[in-house]
């Protein structure tokens, strides 16, 4: 399975027999219409991923929209340039946004202060962005943060490096509104003068909500289903026990069971595309060879977290850069809490505090 790390998810190579029907992409602030009423934007963003897709819609009385962008400036020179295109259909009168990483939410604060627009999250998505935000503002990395990188073999470098980097999370988001409405998973609303239903999932973030229009055949998957990579599935040193590999598979199953497979998905990141079932067969596929390469690798002898990243990823991870190194820390961390509740797995904490994992 080829891995390949970016600024924001660990990818695993797609496929799956999936198509790519739109022959056109839009650029910077530029507006492609994908069905009635439904518009196709991208915003920039800083790293190998280079966009996030934005999704607008017009109403009876204004523009909604979904997802925003991280806090930049070249990303708030992309919005204004799409709030000068709108115009004629009016204000931004709704913001929903799928889950609370930067590149999604950051800019969500910055639209709805520029305009009256309700603010529209699930509920752990929110509080875990705002848990996130103050912890920005820590004077010093906690304790127990060391010590799940400690634990996982982070050198000394790679520990001071991250110490330095902690507060960035609050540098890429605008500050939330203090107020916001809740999506909920089955929630019905209409968008762009049609109904679209809310399915939840996770994994890859706490409560990832996807947009589902059945008369319009479209699916806004965020990132819990994307064409050619797969998003990151990360245990955080706020939660070193959490299982999210099998909350993201889990989710998987149940998204193929309630959404056909002739929609047209909406991603987050690259193109749009048909073929959701075959696309998400393939995503579950990938996982299982990682799994059955790690309790292959974890039979030969015991193994630390770092260990594994040739194992498990195409491309060289260095521990000077704190983003892809935590990522990927994340990645291999909840393989190995899923294999650990799946009771494969032993594992002995040395003298440093470091774990070693072996399978039986």
């Amino acid at each position: 399975m080829a891995r390949c790390y970016d600024a924001e998810s660990a990818c695993v190579a797609g496929g799956g027999g999936i198509s790519h029907p739109l022959g056109r992409v839009p650029g910077t602030g530029e507006l492609v219409e994908v069905a009635p009423d439904v518009f196709w934007s991208r915003i920039p963003m800083p790293g190998k991923l280079d966009h996030i897709n934005v999704w607008l819609f017009v109403d009876e009385d204004g523009v909604s929209v979904v997802d925003t962008g991280m806090r930049t400036s070249e990303a708030e020179d992309a919005w204004r340039s799409l709030i000068r295109q709108i115009q004629e259909y009016g204000a931004i009168q709704r913001v929903f946004v799928t889950h609370m990483h930067p590149d999604h939410v950051g800019l969500a604060g910055w639209l709805t202060e520029c305009h009256p627009a309700q603010f529209w999250m699930t509920r752990q998505e929110y509080m875990t962005c705002r848990i996130l935000e103050a912890q920005s503002h820590d004077d010093r990395v906690p304790d127990c943060f060391t010590s799940f990188h400690r634990s996982a073999g982070w050198p000394a470098a790679a520990i001071r490096s991250y110490s330095r980097h902690y507060g960035n999370f609050g540098k890429r988001v605008y500050p939330l509104p203090r107020a916001y409405h809740r999506l909920e998973h089955g929630q019905n609303h209409v968008i762009g003068g049609h109904n679209w239903r809310i399915i939840v999932g996770s994994g890859h973030s706490p409560e990832h909500a996807c947009f589902y229009c059945e008369p319009l055949k479209l699916l806004v998957s965020g990132d819990q289903v994307l064409p050619r990579i797969s998003s990151n599935v990360s245990v955080t040193p706020m939660e070193p026990l959490a299982n999210p590999m099998a909350d993201w598979l889990d989710s998987l199953r149940r998204l193929k069971a309630e959404v056909p497979n002739d929609v047209l998905v909406l991603p987050a990141h690259q193109e749009c595309f048909v073929g959701l079932h075959e696309r998400i067969d393939a995503l579950i596929a990938g996982q299982e060879r990682a799994f059955a390469l790690l309790r292959q690798s974890l039979r030969e002898g015991p193994r630390r977290v770092v260990d594994l990243f040739d194992i498990l990823f195409s491309r060289p991870i260095r521990e000077d850069d704190p983003l892809i190194f935590s990522l990927a820390t994340g990645e291999a961390q909840a393989c190995l809490n899923y294999l650990w509740e799946s009771s494969e797995l032993t594992c002995s904490v040395d003298s440093q505090g470091v774990c070693w994992y072996r399978a039986d």
